[in-house]
């Protein structure tokens, strides 16, 4: 998928996207971390309280034709602690709302400090202070290795005999072989389930388990929580793709730095460096160095040796046409990043940014110059005063020893009423030279330069 820039993920979880290979390949992952909390939260809450008075058993019971009052002996929640694992918004959310039935709330962050969980009602505890604790326990962490069978044997052990367990965050996070075996020896009185290890699980025993809640993974299936995620996501996108900036990313701090202001004059530079290295190797074939120069420990453009993810991040920040569209060109693109050291420029310059074709002379070095991409050298001429890429340019490689070509350009521009705005040259090599036109606008008709100069191709930058 070349031309792919971003994945947007319309709900927290991101664990059916190979975030890693995205990286890699310059891909932008994001999610809406916020969209669905409420939702999975309420579902949480429905779950605890069915769980309290069996209400999904005792509805099933009525459906067959029964009506068993004494069967269905339930417990009030009032009074009962509730242990929240993972205090981020879903958490907290149901801490609150199960405030309100009178249950006490006790949890565990490694994030959450237990100044700011005391904000929200929350006593923060030690895990192994926990357990014996609880009458609920729910877990709302993400699926990681350090909550991978979080509720397992040895913790089921240390729990008070009959807990009730919840988990409509991600499965796996609760070990279901621990958890059946809670539930056949009477440790665990009960689950409430809205996710699994293997969706749709195949393994019944736990589903068909009498005392267990399931549901297909419902927590963020409501009306509202998909128009949200929906939008949100869609507003994302927009947002990255039009520079506003960038929220719910998933894959690295490198992918924010890219979109931070100080960074954005040099993606640009990188556009514009690219396109005009496209247009003048033509259709030659080979792998793309990216290579930038500056003073050790200086901010530098882009990231250089030592962080590959870094790089992928601002090779995607370009987007599909970064470096001037050359995937769209066809030439394959393996793109390689580099750093070298080198003095401060006497313009003042933070440093340069070299695109080269490897393989071919093609090579463009530019600088930003306040917040403007600037040429300079092109193919091994170097210019003397740096040339503007930007707006219409006009580019054209000529005989040093040709006086005709800019009293004819200047010809043509007063017939067609477009305005000269800046003119560079570069030093001569081998003869030739290379000369870059600020134009106001683009023009029509180049015939009649075009027998007086060796190339020339116009660029809108």
């Amino acid at each position: 998928a070349r031309r792919l820039q971003a994945v947007g993920r319309a709900g927290p979880g991101v664990d059916n996207v190979d975030v890693e290979a995205a990286t890699r390949k310059g891909v932008l992952v994001m999610n809406t971390p916020t969209g669905n909390s409420l939702s999975a939260a309420e579902l949480t809450c429905g779950m605890i309280l069915c769980l309290a008075r069996q209400i999904p058993q005792a509805a099933a019971s009525m459906k067959e034709g029964k009506w068993d009052r004494k069967k269905y002996m339930g417990m009030e929640l009032n009074g009962k602690t509730l242990g929240v694992l993972g205090l981020g918004r879903i958490g907290r959310e149901v801490a609150t709302r199960m405030q309100a039935f009178g249950m006490k709330t006790i949890g565990y962050d490694p994030i959450i400090t237990p100044e700011a969980s005391a904000t929200f009602g929350v006593e923060q505890l030690p895990l192994e202070q926990i357990w014996p604790r609880c009458d609920f326990i729910t877990v709302h962490t993400p699926l990681l290795p350090s909550t991978m069978g979080l509720l397992n044997d040895s913790t089921f052990a240390k729990c008070r005999r009959g807990v009730q367990v919840v988990n409509c965050a991600r499965g796996g996070i609760v070990d279901e072989g621990a958890l059946l075996r809670a539930l056949r020896s009477g440790q665990c009185g009960g689950a409430a389930l809205d996710v699994f290890t293997q969706e749709p699980p195949k393994d019944r025993d736990l589903v068909n388990h009498p005392n267990v809640i399931c549901c297909p993974h419902l927590g963020a299936s409501t009306q509202e929580a998909q128009s949200r995620c929906g939008k949100e996501i869609a507003m994302q996108i927009v947002d990255m793709a039009t520079g506003k900036g960038l929220a719910g990313t998933v894959n690295g701090q490198a992918l924010s730095k890219a979109f931070a202001p100080q960074t954005k004059p040099w993606i640009t530079l990188a556009r514009a460096l690219g396109t005009v290295l496209r247009t003048v190797g033509k259709q030659a074939q080979g792998s793309v160095q990216v290579c930038t120069l500056g003073e050790p420990g200086r901010l530098r453009p882009m990231p250089g040796h030592g962080d590959p993810d870094g790089w992928a991040a601002h090779r995607g920040a370009w987007g599909p046409t970064g470096l001037g569209g050359w995937e769209e060109e066809g030439v394959r693109s393996r793109v390689s990043p580099a750093h070298g050291d080198m003095a401060s420029e006497p313009d003042g310059s933070g440093g340069l940014l070299q695109v080269a074709l490897q393989g071919t002379p093609h090579r463009a070095t530019g600088t930003v110059q306040g917040c403007t991409p600037v040429l300079r050298e092109l193919n091994g001429a170097t210019f003397k005063q740096p040339a503007p890429l930007a707006g219409p340019v006009l580019i054209y490689r000529a005989k040093a020893s040709e006086p005709s070509v800019l009293p004819t350009l200047a010809g043509l521009l007063g017939k067609v009423g477009v305005q000269l705005q800046s003119y560079h040259s570069s030093g001569t090599v081998a003869g030739e030279q290379w000369s870059v036109v600020g134009l106001s606008a683009p023009l029509s008709d180049l015939g009649e330069l075009k027998p007086r100069v060796m190339e020339v191709f116009q660029l809108h930058l």
